[in-house]
C-alpha cells in the first residue's frame, strides 16, 4: 500500500469521522487517536487509516450495543482485559517488549517466566530440576500412541500426567508458573518421544532433531528458540479464549492447556500447518502458478499470506524467512517455499505470516514432518499457560448469552 492508501491528513480524519478538527485533536489528547509527523512536512500531522477505522468501529458500536457482542466473536472490539500480549498493526509486544527483539535476545524459557510473573530472570528458578510427573501409556495403548502425530501425542500424554500431578489444582500464580514448567517439560517429550534433555526444550529437539552440517548445532538451535517465542502468545486467537474459558472455571493449568491444544488442532487455526504442506506439495508438483490457481478456483484460502491484523505484514513470518534463508541459503527446499511464497504475493497482494515463515524454517533446517504444527503447539503453550494465570486472578467465569434466533415457543 501507498502512504495515501494508509494514512489521511487531519481534515480527511476528521471528515472521515464526521467529526470537526477541535474535536480530532481532542481524541489524539484522550488517547484515542496517534498521530505522526508528515514526511517532509513536520509540523503536518497525519493519521493511519486503519486507526480512524476501529474508532469509527467503536462509534458505531456505541450508538448501537446491541451489535456488539457479534462483532467481537470475530475479529471485533476487544472483550477481556490483558497485560500479556499487544498488536499495533506493525508489531508484535509481550508485555510491552516487541517480539521479535525478544525472540533474539531471550531463550524459551526467559519468555517464559516474562509471560507467566514479567520477570525473565525467574527463568532458572521456575526450570531448576523440572520433573516432569511419570505419566506412559500402558503397553497396549504404546504402538497407537507412537503413531500419533507430535501434537496428538501432547493430547493423549498431557492428561496421564495431570493425573499424576498432585500439585495441578494449586491455583496461586506462583504455583500455575511452576504447572507450566512442568507442562511444557511433558510437551516437549511427547514432541520429541525422548525424555527432556536437562538443558531445555530447545536442546531437546536438538536431541531429537539431530542437526547436521559444520555449525549447524548453533544455527538449528537459535532458528527453533526464535520459531518457539514467535509462536509463544498472540492475544485472544480462539485456542487462547478457550483455554481461558476453560480457566474461568478453575479447571487446572493441564486442562486450560488441553483446551488450547484441541482448538489448535482446527483447520483454520493450526491447522494451517497442513494446508501449507499440502499446498507445498501441490507447487512441487505442478508449478505455484498452477496450484495457486487451483486452490483458488476450488474456493480455497490460500494458507501462509495475509493476516487481518498485519496490514503492512505478520513480522513473525517476516523473521522466521529471514533466518530461514540465513541458515540454508542454498537449500533447493526452501527455495521452493520462498518461490511459492513470492508468487502467492504477487498474485493476491498479500504478505507471508508466520505459517509460511515456520514451513520455510522447517525447510531449511530439514525439520520432519509435523514439525511446523509441533513447533507452534509447544510456543503457543507458553500463552496458554499466562492467560491462564491472568484468568485464574480474575476469579470471573467466562458466561456469555446466546441471542436466540430459533421459533417462538408455542409457534411450531
Amino acid at each position: 500500500m501507498t502512504d495515501d492508501q494508509t494514512h489521511l491528513t487531519a481534515s480527511q480524519a476528521a471528515a472521515e469521522l464526521g467529526v470537526t478538527l477541535p474535536t480530532l485533536y481532542a481524541y489524539v489528547s484522550r488517547g484515542l487517536l496517534a498521530s505522526e509527523s508528515a514526511p517532509g512536512e513536520p509540523r503536518a500531522r497525519r493519521y493511519r487509516r486503519d486507526d480512524i477505522e476501529r474508532l469509527q468501529a467503536r462509534q458505531e458500536l456505541r450508538r448501537h450495543p446491541e451489535k456488539a457482542a457479534t462483532r467481537a466473536l470475530a475479529w471485533g472490539e476487544p472483550v477481556l482485559d490483558s497485560a500479556l500480549t499487544m498488536i499495533d498493526g506493525r508489531a508484535l509486544y509481550y508485555r510491552g517488549r516487541d517480539a521479535v527483539a525478544l525472540s533474539r535476545q531471550l531463550s524459551l524459557e526467559q519468555v517464559a517466566a516474562l509471560l507467566w510473573t514479567g520477570d525473565e530472570g525467574a527463568a532458572d528458578e521456575l526450570f531448576a530440576d523440572t520433573a516432569p510427573p511419570r505419566a506412559l501409556p500402558a503397553p497396549a495403548a504404546a504402538r497407537i500412541y507412537t503413531s500419533l502425530a507430535p501434537v496428538e501425542r501432547m493430547q493423549a500424554l498431557l492428561p496421564l500426567a495431570a493425573a499424576a500431578d498432585p500439585a495441578a489444582w494449586d491455583l496461586r500464580p506462583e504455583a500455575v508458573a511452576r504447572c507450566g514448567a512442568r507442562i511444557l517439560a511433558v510437551a516437549t517429550e511427547a514432541v520429541t518421544g525422548k525424555p527432556r534433555h536437562r538443558d531445555g526444550v530447545v536442546a531437546s529437539l536438538l536431541a531429537a532433531w539431530r542437526p547436521r552440517g559444520r555449525g549447524a548445532s548453533k544455527t538449528f538451535s537459535a532458528s527453533l528458540s526464535a520459531a518457539l517465542v514467535l509462536s509463544a502468545d498472540h492475544e485472544l486467537n480462539v485456542s487462547t479464549f478457550a483455554a481461558r474459558c476453560v480457566a474461568s472455571a478453575e479447571a487446572t493449568p493441564w486442562d486450560a492447556v488441553a483446551a488450547g491444544l484441541a482448538a489448535l488442532k482446527g483447520r483454520r487455526h493450526g491447522g494451517e500447518a497442513f494446508r501449507m504442506a499440502a499446498l507445498l506439495r501441490e507447487a512441487e508438483a505442478a508449478g505455484p502458478a498452477t496450484a495457486l490457481t487451483a486452490w483458488l478456483r476450488r474456493g480455497e484460502r490460500l494458507p501462509g499470506i495475509g493476516h487481518k491484523l498485519y496490514p503492512a505484514g505478520d513480522p513473525r513470518g517476516t523473521e522466521l524467512l529471514a533466518l530461514a534463508a540465513r541458515a540454508a541459503p542454498g537449500s533447493p527446499a526452501l527455495r521452493r517455499v520462498q518461490t511459492l511464497g513470492a508468487a502467492a504475493t504477487k498474485l493476491t497482494g498479500e504478505l507471508p505470516n508466520i505459517d509460511l515463515g515456520l514451513a520455510a524454517l522447517a525447510a531449511a533446517l530439514r525439520l520432519p514432518a509435523g514439525a511446523p504444527h509441533a513447533l507452534f503447539a509447544l510456543g503457543r503453550t507458553l500463552g496458554w499457560v499466562a492467560h491462564a494465570i491472568e484468568e485464574y486472578a480474575r476469579g470471573a467465569l467466562i458466561r456469555p448469552r446466546a441471542r436466540y434466533v430459533g421459533p417462538t415457543p408455542g409457534n411450531r
